[in-house]
Formats: structure tokens, sequence, C-alpha cells
């Protein structure tokens, strides 16, 4: 629906009421009620209309200008509109961690630039523990975080991971068909640097127990190498050892410790509006649509 606004400068630009009404696909009748509120709306005459056609009066030259910014910013704004809701170059910022940003991510990412190809997106890789601190102080939109470190955001539980042995296939544990933490405890062990909230280290202290602790190791894939050089055994979580397991033991956990991993933000409502549509999108296609936060 066009603003009096780009009716009065399509009249200007037209040379008549007739033309105007022909390019909006409007009435005479509606291009005069258009031009005269507007004339209310500011409080003078700005056209003049003769046998000669029309003319702009005295006043009209002083607005005209006025009235054609105003239209411009219409515009501008109409476009910037169109542009978000197809989210062009819009940039979605995401805190994660290796196995989400290698086996869930990608095929999301490739489902969503299909409805939306022109956005782009930004993976910056953590623990939970800075993972939490880069969504409060908007460094990323959103991300996944241990849900013992979404306490203090805004999250929705998207998946649940168990922890499993994982040893060198000559390993001594090697011949049981499951380990209990008990066991692990007294092997050198390599553990997985998940900041201030271990799953592994969690479940050891339930039971009373202090693993052998020799290496700390922030990135899963090098503790899987580790493993297979015989530096040690480790609990990792399944979904990492999606097609990674080759030349390891992989046993499940007598005890099976279990990490639920959330998708968490700031506020739902300030997030922008691409990321809102992607988390929006994420937590359907996992099963987890959020009840609260119904909008795009």
């Amino acid at each position: 629906m066009a603003s009096r606004y780009e009716i009065f400068c399509t009249v200007i630009e037209s040379g008549s009421f007739t033309k105007a009404a022909q390019q909006l696909s409007y009435s005479q009748s509606a291009i005069s009620q258009a031009i005269k509120s507007l004339e209310n709306e500011i409080g003078t005459t700005l056209l003049n209309r003769s046998k000669d056609g029309i003319a702009l009066t005295p006043d009209g030259e002083q607005f005209y200008p006025y009235i054609q910014a105003v239209f411009a910013a219409q515009k501008a704004l109409g476009q910037k509109r169109w542009e978000m809701q197809g989210l062009e170059n819009s940039v979605i910022t995401i805190g994660t961690f290796t196995s989400v940003s290698r086996n869930l991510l990608p095929p999301l990412m490739l489902a969503f630039k299909k409805q939306y190809p022109h956005v782009h997106f930004v993976l910056t890789q953590g623990e939970y523990t800075s993972i939490a601190s880069w969504i409060q102080n908007g460094k990323v939109d959103f991300g996944f975080v241990n849900a013992d470190a979404a306490s203090a955001l805004e999250s929705q539980k998207v998946y649940q991971d168990e922890l499993l042995a994982v040893l060198p296939p000559n390993h001594a544990l090697a011949n049981q068909l499951s380990v209990a933490l008990q066991q692990l405890a007294k092997e050198p062990f390599i553990l997985l640097d998940e900041g201030d909230h271990s799953v592994a280290l969690k479940n050891f202290r339930q039971l009373g127990l202090t693993p052998r602790i020799e290496y700390t190791v922030y990135d899963d894939y090098t503790i899987l190498s580790m493993i297979r050089q015989n530096l040690g055994v480790s609990l990792m979580y399944r979904l990492v050892l999606t097609d990674m397991s080759d030349g390891l033991c992989v046993r499940p956990v007598a005890e099976r410790p279990q990490r639920t991993i959330n998708l968490a933000w700031r506020n739902w409502d300030t997030m922008p509006l691409a990321a809102r549509r992607f988390a929006k999108f994420i937590l359907k296609e996992m099963g987890a649509q959020p009840q609260k936060y119904p909008q795009p």
C-alpha cells in the first residue's frame, strides 16, 4: 500500500493525478484524497490544479524536498526489512565445540542455507565455560553448552550424549564388555578439558574417586590420537567417536555417565533475527521446538 508521501511524489513526477493513479493502480479519487490528507497533516496547500495541469504552491516548493526525503527513507526501510526477512548478508555467530561443529552443525547449516542462501556463519570453538561467557557478553549470538553451564542463560535441551571408555586396543581392560569408573581411575588418564563443568570429573567425584590425570587436552581428536599411541585411557562422548574409533577399543561405562547439551542464548527477543531464526530451526530439527519462544 502506497503512503501519502509516495503518492505525492508520484503525482509530481508524473505531472498528473491520472498518470499517478495509473502507475499506482489507484482510483483518481483515492489519489486526490491522499493528497488532501497530506495537506491537512502539514497544514497548508501543496498543489495547485488547473486546466494546464498541476503545480507546486510556494509552500509546496518548500516542503517537497522533505516529502521526498521521507519517501526515500520509507523505501530504504522497506528494502532493509525485505533484506532482513530474506536474511541477506546476515552473519550468525555460534559458540560451539568440536563434536557439535563436526557432526551436528554441518547438515543443519546446509539445510538452512537452502532457505536463506545469503546467510553467513561464524563458528567460535570453546568449552562450556567460555561459550557461556561469550553468550553473556554478546561475542556470539547463541551456543551449545552443558546444561550445568547454562543456569544464567535462557536455554533449551537439544540432546544427551553418553561417555564411553576409550582404550588402546591392547589394553588389559579391552577384554571386558564394560568398564567401571573405579577401574579407569587407576589408569593413566587423558582428561578432556571441559572448563568448569567436566562431566568426567563430576562422575568420578560422585564415587569418591580421583583419576590419575596425566594429560589435560582441549581437542577431542588429539586425545584419540594420544590413546592410539598408548599414552593413556579416556572418557569420550559417543558423538565424538562417530566414524573415529578405528585403532581404538571403545567400551560402555558401567555407571552410564551422560551430559545434557542445551542450546543457550542471552535473550530470545533481542537476539538478531537471523540467529533467532536459525536457533528455532535447530530446535525444531532436533525435536526440541521451544513453546516459550514462538516468534521467528
